[in-house]
């Protein structure tokens, strides 16, 4: 199993729970699809496109339950980048966890991410 991280706020989350779908932060939406990592690229995920902000949750997704939606594409330095078409199901999310800073302001992931 691959899993995929969604970072985003806690109330874009907050809203994904009550309406039942994820349909992406406002950057999501203008580039018409959701922004997502795999482990190994996350943390620069964080560092680079969340700096400075705080109350962020990390939503952990089984790539494989995404189906069609998730398309691998060619995206920072050429890495291949996990994307998803259309909505993320809040119900098939498989942890959400909140994302906190070090002294330093890095985010802190959980271990072996």
């Amino acid at each position: 199993m691959t899993t995929v991280y969604k970072i985003c706020s806690r109330s874009e989350w907050s809203i994904a729970e009550r309406t039942g779908w994820f349909d992406g932060s406002d950057v999501d939406r203008r580039d018409g699809f959701i922004h997502l990592s795999d482990a190994t690229q996350v943390r620069e995920t964080g560092r680079r496109h969340f700096a400075g902000r705080d109350d962020l949750v990390l939503v952990a997704f089984d790539a494989d339950a995404l189906g069609d939606t998730l398309r691998w594409e060619t995206s920072r330095g050429g890495a291949l980048f996990p994307h998803v078409y259309g909505r993320l199901p809040a119900a098939d999310a498989e942890a959400v966890i909140p994302l906190t800073r070090d002294r330093t302001g890095a985010l802190v992931f959980p271990g072996g991410l």
